[in-house]
């Protein structure tokens, strides 16, 4: 499959992930939404490539940072994939609290739904 093949459609949007940097007092740095994430009480950040095409990813303590902004095409959507990941924690969790297979547990399932959005908000 030729890499063009794999190009996105649809712009996946940006970030700008506003933090404290030892060295550079305050750092405002922007970059496409797949090259951030939250993960471990740090925000991870793609930081450049290696001479080899490796990413190089900085860690950013969650303490450390003021804010991040995200542009995103629909906001449900963000919504719903947090939701998602969310509920994926928490399989993962049940797995290795449990053992991972719910049958013969007294495990209880909670559906998560859409809720209404107040448009007044």
């Amino acid at each position: 499959m030729a890499d063009e093949d794999l190009e996105l459609d649809h712009d996946l949007g940006q970030a700008t992930i506003v933090y404290d940097d030892p060295h550079e007092d305050i750092v405002e740095k922007t970059v496409p939404n797949e090259g951030i994430a939250y993960f471990q009480e740090h925000w991870i950040v793609k930081a450049e490539e290696d001479e080899q095409g490796n990413d190089v990813v900085r860690r950013i303590p969650r303490r450390r940072v003021h804010y991040v902004e995200r542009s995103v095409e629909e906001f449900e959507e963000e919504v719903r994939t947090i939701r998602h990941q969310v509920q994926s924690v928490a399989d993962t969790l049940r797995s290795r609290l449990l053992g991972g297979s719910d049958e013969g547990s007294d495990v209880h399932h909670i559906d998560v739904t859409d809720a209404d959005v107040d448009d007044d908000v």
